[in-house]
């Protein structure tokens, strides 16, 4: 059960992408409470972090939005944690395994900036752990994880003993 107000305005929607998938769109929670929710994950961090971050990563491509209005937000720089054949000059790639299947990130080169890594949702936690495992590889120093919806139910999620921060949590 999610107790964030911001809950309401998110549309489940079943057997997507594939049957037996439950999907959390968060299309109407971002064109009637866009600036709401971009303070609600603001305020997973205290002034005292922030001032500590160089950087926001956005997974592709929901974590961008979240990443880029935050980056702009607290005038920190923006890092790109794309989907192959997306960025030239890649440093690396992974690839890690979804609920529903596999994909791969790729990263341009890091310069050892601290960093808080974005996404929309953390389901079982493989996306965001590859991502902060190709962020340190490239050269970025990972700070914080942060999303907008944690699946809890699904993951019990932590990468070098740090859990992913998150708005609104689902445990059921």
């Amino acid at each position: 059960m999610a107790h964030h107000p911001l809950a309401q305005y998110l549309d489940s929607v079943p057997d997507f992408p594939k049957p037996g998938i439950l999907f959390s769109d968060i299309s109407p929670l971002l064109k009637s409470h866009f600036a709401e929710t971009i303070d609600a994950i603001s305020d997973l961090f205290s002034q005292q972090e922030w001032d500590e971050i160089d950087c926001l990563a956005g997974i592709e491509s929901r974590g961008f939005i979240f990443a880029a209005a935050l980056a702009y937000k607290h005038k920190k720089g923006f890092i790109k944690v794309r989907k192959p054949g997306k960025l030239p000059n890649v440093a690396a790639s992974i690839e890690y395994g979804l609920e529903y299947g596999t994909d791969r990130l790729e990263m341009q080169k890091g310069d050892g900036s601290k960093i808080v890594l974005l996404d929309d949702l953390i389901a079982t936690g493989g996306s965001m752990g590859a991502a902060a495992a190709l962020c340190e590889e490239v050269g970025y120093n990972v700070y914080g994880m942060a999303c907008l919806i944690d699946l809890a139910s699904l993951n019990s999620f932590k990468y070098n003993d740090m859990v992913v921060r998150s708005v609104i949590q689902f445990n059921d």
